[in-house]
């Protein structure tokens, strides 16, 4: 049997590369054994897989071998680095959102990095005061946590290059709200890559999800999951008491917290609420945590 990656999931058939050719060699389009469906398995993009050839010059996905990660949204397995693309403006910088989107990457054991896109409608826009608070603060707040922060503008191609550099040698996953310009970075940094892209809607300020499924991209020394957008993310797969342990400055202090699974939230000598007192845990993000807590409790009470 032969050995590949799974490079592209659509409609029934996956896209197998081999690991022995050259990254940029023809596919094998390849349906999955019947044995994953009764074993309630499902190949994913990013998948290592062992799979045999047809007569028809197709191929048969034989075997999954082990994954270092999986994401159920976007359906991503074998990522080593998550992206988070948010725009400063049009649309609006939305930390709820990127917390949330933070919470599950970390669930999923996921090193990240923050990329603002869009830099330079702050200086074009007529809300310019407002983008730039909103990008000091991501960098004051998640810089502080240990996240990586990085400024790009697709248009200028501002930080683009030293992006493309820090994506070397990685699975990436591109993810963030729709309409914050992941597809045009994605251009930016391959030439002629030509992903479809939209304008961002003045009526709903935002975007339309432009990419349909999930594909693997060669960027010159690494591999980039371009993934649909997300209009919203649930909790369904993460529970109530893994919540603290995905907020890093909470798992941090936990250990410090007078009683042993402190929820955070009401008792008392707990570190991580003497800590937002202090300002040393930034009070949006206990915010989002306790608004996350609320929301998990009450999709427990609906299910």
């Amino acid at each position: 049997m032969l050995s590949g990656v799974i490079v592209k999931a659509l409609s029934g058939y996956y896209y197998v590369r081999s690991s022995d050719g050259d990254v940029d060699e023809e596919t094998v389009q390849c349906r999955a054994r019947g044995i994953f469906k009764k074993r309630g398995e499902s190949p994913l993009v990013g998948d290592r897989v062992r799979y045999s050839l047809t007569e028809n010059g197709e191929g048969t996905v034989e075997e999954l071998l082990p994954r270092t990660s999986e994401l159920i949204r976007p359906p991503v397995a074998n990522v080593d680095l998550a992206i988070l693309v948010f725009s400063v403006s049009e649309p609006d910088l939305n930390l709820q959102l990127l917390d949330k989107f933070l919470v599950h990457i970390e669930h999923a054991g996921i090193p990240a990095l923050l990329c603002l896109s869009k830099q330079d409608l702050e200086e074009e826009g007529e809300e310019t005061a407002e983008a730039k608070a909103a990008a000091e603060s991501v960098n004051r707040i998640y810089g502080a946590l240990g996240y990586e922060v990085f400024g790009t503008s697709s248009r200028k191609g501002d930080g683009v290059e030293q992006l493309q550099e820090r994506l070397r040698g990685h699975l990436a996953v591109f993810a963030g709200q729709s309409g914050v310009g992941k597809s045009s970075l994605l251009n930016a940094i391959v030439p002629g890559l030509d992903l479809e892209t939209n304008e961002i809607s003045s009526r709903l300020g935002r975007g339309k999800h432009t990419t349909r499924h999930v594909e693997l991209i060669n960027i010159g020394g690494g591999l980039v999951a371009d993934t649909p957008g997300f209009s919203q993310l649930d909790f369904h797969e993460l529970g109530i008491q893994d919540l603290s342990y995905c907020f890093v400055e909470m798992r941090e202090l936990s250990p410090s917290c007078k009683f042993r699974g402190c929820t955070h939230v009401h008792e008392p000598g707990c570190a991580v609420i003497a800590a937002v007192g202090e300002g040393t845990v930034a009070k949006s993000r206990y915010d989002h945590y306790l608004l996350f807590m609320e929301e998990m409790k009450d999709t427990k009470r609906r299910y």
